[in-house]
């Protein structure tokens, strides 16, 4: 929820409380009026996370599985850091050479590719957003 909205909900709360004579059903109303909101949130959320599992369950090889790939590359990269770290204590010099050969091998990728992959990935996410934002994705 909004975090600007909370000073409106606490006033509909006072007003709609402030119709109620005793203390109890003032209490009660506020009660059923939070967990209306409440239920509110939750179907917005089941919404959103309706849409993630349907793209994640798409027949579609590149739909369901671009991100995670990314994502599992990105892992292992960093997870080459463990045994990258205990070569480094038993023979520092091949760790070293292990990863300036990395370093160089990153570096001799064109800067021209990286900002394709860049344009490419915010391209979709802008896209999905929008398709998101306007409903066209059910």
């Amino acid at each position: 929820m909004n975090p600007l909205l909370f000073p409106l909900v606490d006033k509909v709360i006072d007003t709609v409380g402030d119709l109620f004579p005793s203390e109890e059903k003032k209490n009660e109303a506020k009660l059923k009026l939070l967990q209306a909101e409440q239920s509110g949130q939750l179907e917005e959320t089941k919404v959103q996370l309706s849409a993630i599992l349907a793209e994640a369950n798409s027949t579609d090889p590149l739909t369901s599985r671009a991100r995670p790939t990314f994502l599992y590359v990105i892992y292992i990269i960093i997870l080459f850091g463990i045994p990258m770290g205990f070569l480094s204590a038993f023979s520092p010099e091949t760790a070293t050479a292990v990863s300036t050969g990395f370093k160089d091998w990153l570096a001799a990728i064109p800067n021209e590719l990286y900002a394709l992959f860049g344009a490419g990935y915010l391209g979709y996410v802008g896209a999905r957003t929008y398709d998101k934002k306007n409903g066209v994705t059910k």
